[in-house]
């Protein structure tokens, strides 16, 4: 089974990113590894949630301690030059959407 991440008591911030993927390939999975593993060890990254279909849409969400944390990753180096090969070349089209955490529940069967 995929792990969920795990988060921290609210409050908190997500950031949501819904996408739209074309039907290049070259230097997209080394280049979404990379993120993943960049943005982890980020001051302030909590966890990330990610799926994606067979038609290309995919939903990502990263969690963050708070919006400076959100904005330094926004300005790191990797990441802006990633985002912008996503969007020459990567992406049809894709959504980011900010929101603040105040409620969280889980729950896990046991067996």
């Amino acid at each position: 089974m995929t792990e969920l991440a795990t988060t921290p008591a609210p409050p908190y911030y997500a950031v949501i990113f819904t996408s739209l993927r074309t039907d290049d390939e070259q230097g997209y999975g080394l280049t979404a590894e990379r993120m993943m593993e960049l943005a982890a060890q980020q001051p302030g990254f909590l966890g990330v949630d990610a799926a994606r279909d067979g038609d290309g849409v995919g939903i990502t969400v990263s969690y963050w301690q708070d919006l400076e944390s959100i904005a330094n990753w926004r300005k790191h180096g990797e990441h802006t030059a990633a985002r912008n090969a996503g969007r020459q070349r990567w992406y049809r089209c894709f959504r980011l959407r900010v929101a603040k955490v105040e409620r969280a529940s889980d729950w896990e069967a046991d067996r």
